[in-house]
């Protein structure tokens, strides 16, 4: 029995109307949906149907979390369309959040840590090295607000930059004229660097790291080289120190270093010779300064005297005795006594008849004078008589004081001081006649002579560290003698005749 489409239409549509309602709109929701199937196509890719064939492996690309680490897709048949450039199968716009806390290796395998850290380390100074960087002096009156007033930056930088996260950030506050500071400026001319050299070694680094300023400090490794040094006094020990090669402080130490033995004024002879090893710093290969004195030697008219620099910053002799007595011989190194302790003597400008309580020691103006030993400052002022000086009161009874000064270095009263700390400079201050000092020395408030009176003898190295500085004088010693050898040999070269 033969049916025609309009009858199997009718007799369907008859089915249909008879169904209970429910399972006609269940019919109808599932037609519609097959429909839509049928016209909207199943990705955003429009696929090609003549490309497809019957019976042919069509290979589909796979996210690539859920392929196996290191395994490579192999080319999809289908035509793919226009997308960012994909870097070992990753895209940024693919897995945002891996792009973050990810990194790719090249085998298509995913690792964090310390590879990650490495690549932002380097982005870091990349960032640093796009920036546009500036250097500015500090002038006499600048702070860190007015320096970056002038390159146009806000009080509300100034205020965050100074505030930096990290301790050092208060090293800000301490600018000093003549310092250099170098500022970068990012794109959005924002603060983004600052580094500020605090010394030949020591960097203070200052960095926007998102929304806020950190601080750190940074210290280049410092190279010591030990160096040798000599020199025969002609004049005058200073000018011989001088034309050495050693510098102001290195004569001043190596002279405090002998001061309780040796009188530089008056003990000293034309022909006596010293010798010294002393360290030298540099930085990266270049030349800082000097360090400290490790070993020295001086001969004074035939006598030879010795000191060795031990771990503890003190001096001693080669059997371990202390070079250190209580208190300093002279104060200053000075070119003569213009004037010695007497009961009576006629004053140079007064031209009266009086006692001179003290030692007067002509030196250059500026010329710095030391404490004499450690002490309490109990006086620092200024007089017509005395003009600046300033008075220092030590154990047992002992009162050190210092006149004529051209200026009082930085100390005041009630300041505690320690022995061969600069007190003040040698001038003409007062009732004087030239530049030179007057020291005097009192024991239990009776003047005594500072050349003459006995000075106890400070202690020697512990006997537990003997054993230590021994070895160690012994090497100082030696390094010693064979740069004097080294010297003498080379001036037996000098001299000798040409064949």
């Amino acid at each position: 029995m033969k049916f025609s489409s309009r009858t199997l239409f009718k007799k369907s549509l008859e089915i249909f109307q008879n169904l209970p309602k429910q399972h006609r709109g269940i019919i109808i929701a599932s037609s519609c949906f097959l429909l839509l199937l049928l016209i909207i196509p199943s990705s955003e890719e429009n696929l090609d149907v003549e490309d497809i064939q019957v019976g042919k492996r069509i290979q589909v690309a796979l996210p690539e979390d859920i392929m196996p680490a290191g395994t490579i897709p192999r080319q999809s048949a289908l035509p793919q369309r226009s997308t960012p450039k994909v870097t070992n199968n990753t895209t940024t716009e693919q897995l945002p959040s891996l792009a973050k806390n990810q990194s790719t290796q090249q085998d298509g395998s995913l690792t964090s840590g310390k590879l990650q850290r490495k690549v932002k380390i380097q982005d870091t100074k990349e960032e640093l090295a796009n920036l546009s960087w500036q250097t500015v002096k500090v002038r006499n009156g600048d702070s860190l607000a007015l320096i970056l007033k002038r390159l146009g930056f806000t009080a509300q930088t100034t205020y965050a930059v100074s505030t930096a996260k990290g301790k050092d950030s208060q090293l800000l506050k301490r600018l000093n004229v003549g310092d250099q500071l170098r500022i970068a400026s990012n794109d959005t001319q924002q603060l983004a660097a600052l580094e500020y050299p605090l010394s030949k070694t020591d960097t203070l680094f200052i960095n926007l790291v998102g929304d806020s300023y950190q601080s750190h400090r940074e210290s280049k490794e410092v190279e010591i080289r030990e160096s040798f040094s000599y020199g025969t006094i002609t004049s005058s020990f200073w000018n011989a120190g001088a034309s050495a090669g050693l510098n102001d402080s290195q004569i001043i130490n190596f002279a405090n270093m002998f001061g309780w033995d040796i009188d530089f004024a008056l003990d000293i002879r034309e022909g006596d010779s010293f010798h010294v090893t002393f360290e030298k710093k540099y930085v990266e290969g270049e030349y800082i300064g000097t360090g400290d004195i490790l070993a020295a030697e001086i001969t004074n008219q035939g006598e030879v005297f010795q000191a060795i620099r031990f771990t503890d910053g003190e001096y001693y002799s080669p059997d371990g005795r202390s070079m250190r007595k209580a208190f300093l011989r002279a104060p200053v190194n000075f070119k003569y006594i213009s004037s010695s302790f007497k009961r009576n003597r006629r004053h140079p400008v007064t031209k009266r008849v009086q006692s001179h309580n003290g030692i007067d020691y002509a030196a250059k103006q500026g010329t710095p004078v030391v404490a004499a030993g450690n002490g309490k400052v109990t006086h620092a002022a200024y007089s017509k008589y005395n003009g600046y000086y300033v008075f220092i009161q030590h154990g047992n009874g002992i009162v050190t004081k210092y006149l004529h000064f051209y200026k009082r270095a930085a100390v005041k009263k009630g300041q505690r001081v320690k022995q061969g700390q600069v007190i003040g400079y040698v001038g003409a201050t007062g009732l004087a006649a030239g530049p030179h000092l007057h020291y005097e020395f009192l024991l239990h408030g009776v003047h005594r002579n500072p050349r003459t009176v006995k000075l106890p003898v400070a202690k020697p190295i512990a006997k537990k560290y003997k054993a230590k500085f021994t070895l160690l004088a012994a090497k100082r010693l030696e390094a010693l003698s064979g740069a004097k050898n080294a010297l003498l040999s080379t001036q037996a070269n000098d001299i000798a005749p040409n064949d």
